[in-house]
């Protein structure tokens, strides 16, 4: 099993101190997130000054950024961390699409699919030196002029996730990318008996292999060396599931548990401003039913207990700023020791990523 945790993405200096630690720690890599601060920043960050950790967006918005744009991007820090770059893309929700970014909002799946579609086109443009011709339904892109064409890096090509949480967007990683971002509000039941099963779906559909794909949980995985540490971590993790238990979008999983009235009850406290009191609504089997909690001389095992078969990678969460890295790399090597389906990414330039079956608006985006 992968290891993996959040890059501070508020200050460029902290995140390069942050990623020569999780480097020595042994952890397979770090992730940057888009909140209140680009993902990318961070990442170009930790590419100078580590030579192992595999650097990822976790996730970037796809639909406020053209494709070129974060094709771009992506394309310069792949190259900076000498081939260690791992795209992740979300669509994020109706809302902030329309109300924080401006852009107009359509059916999520399709139009990822299609993007990542043309992120793939771009790239194989740029490092083929061959026209860029994408059609699809949402995307036409067809002009790329030397000026703005990077030269080839002879790198292999960037594996691409997305962030899935409903069942269309599952089957479109499966079927199309090379792994799943999972949502942190997510349970050992939902993975097996809903978002495996759709992934899965999606897998057979594109004629995949699943040792080809990965499955990363958005982990509430709560640890340290010490009582303190995961008692703070805990109670921050306790916060997160009451604020994404509050929100309707995610109430599926509390009804597969028998608590939506939770999410009720919770539901209008963000609007109210009541975030100070949110997480003392989560009693601890609540808790223990998203996360995993334990000092690092037990996580190991109770993470084997709760991902064992179901995911490949976990995320441990909050990691202080200021952790040692050799009482941890004991614990990143006992959970590596866990086996998964996961074996390697496909980085083959010219490999079919796309399935053979398109829509009459997609055939074009069959070949990238």
């Amino acid at each position: 099993m992968r290891v993996v945790t959040k890059v501070p993405n508020d200050d460029l200096r902290e995140a390069q101190a942050f990623a020569r630690k999780a480097e020595q720690a042994g952890l397979d890599g770090v992730i940057a997130a888009e909140n209140a601060h680009n993902p990318y920043l961070p990442l170009a960050a930790a590419a100078l000054v580590t030579e192992r950790l595999q650097l990822s967006a976790a996730v970037a918005m796809a639909f406020p950024r053209s494709p070129i744009i974060n094709a771009m991007i992506s394309w310069d820090v792949h190259h900076a961390s000498r081939g260690r770059f791992y795209m992740g893309f979300g669509s994020q929700v109706k809302a902030h699409n329309e109300r924080r970014y401006g852009i107009p909002w359509s059916a999520p799946a399709p139009r990822m699919r299609d993007y990542v579609g043309a992120i793939r086109a771009i790239w194989r443009c740029w490092q083929n030196e061959e026209p860029l011709d994408y059609h699809s339904e949402h995307y036409t892109l067809t002009l790329m002029t030397p000026n703005f064409s990077p030269r080839p890096n002879g790198l292999p090509t960037p594996p691409i996730s997305i962030a899935g949480v409903g069942p269309a967007m599952l089957r479109v990683a499966g079927e199309f990318c090379d792994g799943v971002r999972l949502h942190p509000l997510t349970t050992r039941r939902l993975l097996e008996e809903v978002i495996n099963v759709q992934i899965d779906a999606g897998i057979k559909r594109g004629q995949r292999d699943r040792k080809n794909f990965e499955i990363m949980a958005g982990s509430f995985i709560a640890t340290g060396p010490d009582k303190a540490t995961v008692a703070k971590i805990r109670e921050y993790v306790r916060y997160r599931v009451a604020f994404y238990c509050s929100t309707p979008g995610y109430w599926n999983v509390l009804r597969m548990h028998g608590i939506e009235d939770l999410g009720k009850k919770l539901n209008p406290y963000p609007r109210e401003g009541r975030w100070e009191e949110m997480a003392a609504q989560v009693p601890d089997d609540v808790l223990n039913l998203f996360a995993v909690v334990a000092p690092y001389d037990t996580i190991a095992e109770k993470i084997k207990e709760y991902y064992s078969g179901v995911v490949d990678t976990i995320a441990l969460t909050a990691v202080p700023n200021d952790f040692d890295p050799i009482p941890l790399r004991e614990v990143v090597e006992a959970i590596q020791r866990v086996p998964t389906e996961f074996e390697r990414y496909n980085t083959d330039w010219d490999a079919p990523k796309q399935p053979a079956k398109q829509t009459a608006t997609s055939t074009s985006a069959a070949s990238s």
